[in-house]
């Protein structure tokens, strides 16, 4: 099955990745089960080591196969690397697990053991998860991921930048070595974070690479229940955000009231929506968030709520560029990823721009010192 326009992820429930208050095994499988209106399951084996991946595989017994899509993700390397603190488990390309050579193997052991989690024999889309510059660059890597379709143990493979924002002209670097082997990107885009995320696009469509995006709900700003003073547990990932992200979000989200208003969307539909209507995105995965309190608005609630989006775009094209317009976050934050502002040695997330890199800029018309610094 192809990928669906509205999809979720194993991330969400607050049982893998800290957002909100933890469900139960039950309720997450309950609502990542696909269905008609959301047929498209996202999973990384990263997440729990590997159990995320085993909660996917019970979520889709008895589902037909040809009833979903189910997208994985790989690229750390929990098997021989050993927990970095917040950093997570290192990159299958870090040096000191192993050279180049290695790099096919290590792929198809992580691919196949993450199929055998998830109870199927084939992805339909298996994204290289997280990428450090290597990965990146690395004919090794690229000739590894297309081994693996090569083989039927995925329909199409990706690449999904991250953790966090940035990785600009990393990714567009990638589509030009690589763009006749990638068929999909994961990137981070919502209205009240078009940038940078937006920069690629371009890219993305003259290399026919077809984009998943993610953090559709800004945080879960767009779930509407989410404001000033809001009463984060211990460790949500959310509390990485810069002070201030709530009240400026919710300002600017009053401002789009008006046009969901106009469509008869919630504020979550306007979202995905937005995301939509851009020529190479065909998927939007929310987080779902089941946020603390006895008051809180259920999880099953919002998974119902993105369930109802519409599947075609009804933005017109002056709206969405009213609420890119309205959500305008360049310069906001620190980009990952080769940018003009990193300082100090290469990290597994950040590095320094080189002439390839600048070169790639040039052809996108992307000004680094403009378009990839933090300004603001």
């Amino acid at each position: 099955m192809d990928v669906s326009p509205l999809a979720v992820g194993s991330w969400s429930g607050g049982r893998f990745m800290r957002f909100g208050e933890a469900v139960s095994d039950d309720r997450l499988v309950a609502l990542l089960r696909p269905d008609d209106r959301i047929a498209t399951l996202l999973t990384a084996d990263a997440y729990g080591e590997g159990e995320a991946d085993r909660l996917v595989g019970r979520t889709l017994s008895g589902v037909p196969r040809d009833a979903c899509a189910l997208v994985g993700a790989i690229g750390h390397d929990f098997y021989a690397g050993e927990r970095e603190g917040a950093k997570g488990f290192p990159r299958f390309t870090d040096p000191r697990l192993r050279g180049p050579a290695d790099y096919g193997a290590y792929l198809r052991m992580a691919c196949e053991r993450a199929l055998e989690r998830c109870g199927v024999t084939e992805f339909d889309v298996l994204l290289l998860h997280n990428p450090d510059r290597t990965g990146y660059t690395s004919d090794d890597v690229w000739e590894g991921m297309a081994a693996l379709r090569d083989a039927g143990l995925a329909r199409a493979v990706g690449v999904a930048p991250g953790p966090a924002n940035g990785f600009t002209l990393d990714l567009i670097d990638c589509f030009e070595r690589f763009g006749a082997l990638i068929d999909w990107a994961m990137i981070i885009l919502n209205p009240l974070e078009p940038w940078p995320g937006e920069l690629v696009l371009d890219a993305a469509a003259a290399h026919d690479v077809r984009t998943i995006t993610r953090v559709v709900d800004y945080g879960g700003l767009f779930w509407d229940d989410v404001a000033p003073g809001h009463d984060f547990g211990e460790r949500d990932h959310r509390l990485f955000r810069p002070a201030g992200w709530i009240e400026d979000g919710r300002s600017r989200l009053e401002r789009m009231r008006l046009i969901a208003a106009r469509h008869g969307l919630t504020p979550l539909q306007l979202a995905a929506q937005w995301n939509l209507a851009h020529a190479t995105v065909a998927c939007a995965v929310p987080t779902l968030i089941q946020e603390r309190g006895p008051d809180a608005r259920p999880i099953e609630d919002k998974r119902a709520d993105l369930a109802a989006t519409p599947h075609e775009v009804v933005l017109s094209a002056d709206e969405v560029d009213e609420i890119r317009a309205i959500g305008d976050n360049t310069g906001c934050m620190a980009l990952k990823g080769g940018t003009p502002q990193h300082e100090g040695p290469p990290a597994a997330d950040r590095w320094p721009m080189d002439g390839r890199l600048s070169e790639v800029a040039a052809r996108w018309r992307i000004d680094p010192a403009a378009q990839l610094t933090r300004t603001a």
